[in-house]
């Protein structure tokens, strides 16, 4: 394990740091969970819309760096010599010399330490609700590879992912409702699940080093087949409870206008199954997956708008 730099790091290191390529699905389940609330009659606040969005960023960059210190630490990273850089094996900036070990704990710590105190101040200024909510977010993003949870190794990751991001949803919206509803919790879950198939098409370059360290991910748990079958059965709920969501009258109508992301999923599944054992060839399946969740996220919040506008 390398551990050289220690002395002040660029903040553009430190920005790498946080993996910043992956901060756009919060930014978008932060415009969804605002959206939500506007559309049900809660014009937005900016400022505490943007305080919220902020926060979340700022929580997701320190769950990436958190998360890159304990795969240093458990040689996750180390071990992962066929990741598809950028899109898994972390940031590589340990493995690569460029900052230590330490380095990524501090910054983690900062994060985090910046974290507590501006929540409790957008907490007060929109309700309680928002510290069950942060905390949990929290301790999700810690939990996810922090020991003792290690949420990670015990196959529950992709869960944790697509809760937390989900979570993300709901806090936004309750920052400008200021109370929890059911709608906003209906809306996110389709996303998240999307979300979440990111960590399963992930689990594939990742596969062998995640299980050397003993990190039980659904791809390492079931084979690259029965896992790509299962990234299908994922994103095909996802968008059925869109659907069935409108159809029960849970979600608002427009809500619909997520469904122009389901050749996105077709499209990376087919592609998976095509290769699942050969993980180099999965980086435009990978694409599209994120794509899937980003263009779900943001067609559902254009829908919203015609309500709005």
């Amino acid at each position: 394990m390398t551990s050289p730099p220690s002395t002040a790091l660029h903040w553009r290191t430190l920005v790498q740091m946080t993996r910043p390529g992956f901060l756009v699905i919060t930014a978008v389940a932060c415009v969804l969970g605002t959206l939500v609330a506007a559309a049900c009659g809660h014009s937005p606040n900016m400022w505490t819309a943007l305080a919220t969005l902020v926060l979340a960023l700022l929580m997701h960059a320190a769950a990436n760096v958190i998360n890159d210190y304990h795969d240093a630490l458990n040689g996750a990273d180390d071990a992962n010599t066929q990741g598809l850089f950028p899109f898994t094996g972390g940031a590589r900036l340990i493995q690569n010399g460029h900052v230590s070990v330490q380095d990524t704990h501090d910054l983690a710590k900062a994060l985090f330490v910046f974290l507590i105190p501006c929540g409790a101040l957008l907490a007060v200024k929109t309700g309680g609700g928002l510290v069950v909510l942060g905390l949990a977010g929290m301790l999700l993003g810690w939990g996810y590879s922090a020991p003792p949870l290690a949420l990670m190794k015990r196959g529950l990751g992709e869960a944790t992912v697509a809760l937390t991001w989900g979570l993300v949803v709901v806090g936004a919206d309750y920052v400008q409702r200021g109370q929890f509803f059911v709608i906003p919790v209906a809306v996110a879950l389709s996303f998240a699940l999307l979300v979440g198939n990111i960590l399963v098409i992930n689990g594939f370059p990742d596969a062998v080093a995640d299980a050397q360290v003993g990190k039980r991910t659904l791809v390492v748990r079931l084979g690259t087949r029965r896992g790509a079958w299962l990234y299908l059965l994922i994103a095909l709920l996802a968008h059925a409870w869109l659907a069935a969501g409108v159809w029960l009258f849970i979600h608002p109508e427009p809500a619909l206008w997520g469904l122009v992301s389901m050749p996105l999923s077709v499209w990376a599944f087919v592609l998976l199954l095509k290769n699942a054992d050969q993980p180099a060839r999965l980086a435009f399946a990978i694409v599209l997956t994120i794509a899937a969740a980003v263009v779900h996220g943001l067609a559902i919040s254009a829908g919203l708008l015609t309500l709005i506008f």
